[in-house]
């Protein structure tokens, strides 16, 4: 199974983004990516899934089979739906590994960080962190 590696998908978004001119656009995109996520089993939708320090409430499942993880997600809010969307996009079908270590470059590039509200980034931070621990815990169950 060829997969992209998560450059390359990054930097299919940083292009993508490219488009835009101004951030209403670019925020128009988001909502229009979060709209195209798959909505979560509601048996997903519990507390042990909330990721914690997201003003939104933002339900994360994370499953691993053959070594590749894959996440579903799901929010209240549209601009954190699309964001967890790109997240999703970019870590989904990789290995713990390049998950951990991934850099995740595309959220400067296409400017994320300076077009969130200080509690959106710190949401945007608590997502990643939570994709990494995920990746950690099922390192360490399959080693």
């Amino acid at each position: 199974m060829s997969q992209l590696k998560i450059n390359d998908i990054q930097d299919e978004i940083i292009e993508e983004f490219s488009i835009f001119e101004d951030w209403m656009d670019k925020y128009a995109y988001l909502i229009e990516l979060g709209n195209s996520l798959e909505p979560l089993n509601e048996k997903y939708k519990v507390e042990s899934n909330l990721i914690e320090g997201c003003q939104s409430r933002v339900w994360l499942q994370a499953d691993c089979e053959d070594g590749i993880i894959t996440f579903k997600a799901e929010s209240d809010a549209v601009i954190v739906k699309g964001i967890i969307a790109l997240l999703i996009r970019v870590l989904t079908n990789h290995t713990p590994d390049e998950i951990i270590n991934a850099d995740l470059y595309f959220i400067n590039k296409i400017g994320l960080n300076d077009h969130l509200s200080p509690t959106r980034s710190n949401g945007l931070v608590s997502m990643v962190k939570q994709m990494r621990f995920y990746a950690m815990a099922f390192k360490a169950k399959n080693s």
